[in-house]
């Protein structure tokens, strides 16, 4: 259950710090957020699919460690992804 094209493209553009930005830990935070949020919603429909809420318990740990790791190193970068993704931590 990937992200469109377009779609991961417009999260990238909205998140980065620089033109060539594409890996820095406000963009993986921004691209596990949408799968996180998709996810959510799949599983309203799909309460026994356990496979993929493994899946997404990984994604929700690999998120927390890289909010861990944002807010080590930049504080307000932390609180500007909270708050820019709507995080409740």
């Amino acid at each position: 259950m990937a992200l469109a094209t377009e779609r991961k493209q417009q999260i990238i553009s909205n998140n980065r710090a620089h033109k060539s930005d594409t890996g820095s830990p406000e963009v993986q935070i921004a691209i596990l957020s949408e799968r996180i949020t998709q996810l959510t919603e799949h599983f309203k429909t799909h309460a026994k699919d356990h496979a993929s809420r493994r899946g997404l318990l990984i994604m929700v740990a690999k998120r927390r460690r890289l909010l861990t790791y944002l807010k080590n190193i930049s504080p307000e970068r932390y609180k500007n992804v909270l708050l820019k993704l709507g995080i409740r931590r």
